[in-house]
């Protein structure tokens, strides 16, 4: 996170999160609209992203590490491009709301049985697809089972692609989740992504699937143990001359 992005352009401040060669790169800026405490521009190592879940948590701990003084000490507004996102701040730690859907509703048929086929399943195995793009792209499809999610082993991948199923009642989690997307000609999968979360949740409550609270599980086909919490740590300061 750069604590100042004041005076980069668009250009020099890709040409950082190339450097830099992490997730996302964030630059923090005056905010623009009256609403917002500070603005955040967010950076993979090739490209900006309108929001992203562990950069919001993230850059908000680091504003407020660095003397950021909210408004409301219990909510802080952040200004991205997805528009403004409030972010509670408690004992328990920090927690966003998600962003209103860039767009939402059931996916066609033809994108259906085409996710299908990236993921090596038959088309009867997906009981639900729906968009919940936030601003990533996301497209979420829902499988029979938490067991059936983990399973999966997916080909080629064109899409920012979220699959979820649901654990069994009682279960230490109620759903596990994965993320697949393209990075340099490649299907990646993130261990655990905040952004479709966020919008995985406003889905399955939505629909009756879930209710709240509840517990996500993501990155166990990695190896990971994956648990979404609103907790951030610093682990490194420094100063770069750009």
């Amino acid at each position: 996170m750069i604590l100042d992005g004041t005076g980069l352009n668009t250009e020099q401040m890709q040409q950082c999160a190339s450097w830099t060669n992490l997730s996302e790169t964030t630059f923090v800026l005056p905010p623009t609209d009256d609403g917002a405490d500070y603005q955040v521009r967010i950076f993979t190592s090739s490209t900006e992203l309108p929001f992203a879940g562990h950069p919001t948590i993230g850059s908000c701990h680091a504003w407020l590490l660095a003397g950021g003084i909210p408004r409301d000490p219990g909510l802080i507004v952040q200004q991205c491009r997805a528009g403004l996102v409030r972010i509670r701040r408690d004992a328990a730690g920090l927690a966003f709301a998600a962003p209103p859907l860039r767009r939402s509703g059931p996916a066609q048929e033809s994108l259906i049985e085409r996710i299908a086929q990236m993921l090596g399943l038959d088309r009867s195995e997906i009981q639900a697809a729906e968009w919940v793009d936030n601003g990533p792209g996301w497209v979420a499809v829902l499988l029979p089972s938490a067991q059936d999610v983990l399973a999966v082993r997916p080909g080629a991948i064109d899409i920012d692609l979220g699959v979820v199923g649901l654990y069994p009642p009682g279960s230490p989690a109620a759903i596990e989740v994965r993320a697949f997307f393209i990075a340099n000609g490649h299907t990646v999968e993130d261990p655990v992504t905040g952004s479709l979360n966020a919008s995985l949740a406003s889905w399955l409550l939505r629909t009756g699937r879930l209710t709240a609270p509840y517990v996500a599980s993501q990155g166990t086909a990695l190896g990971r143990l994956g648990r979404v919490r609103g907790q951030a740590v610093s682990l490194i300061q420094g100063e770069v001359e750009l």
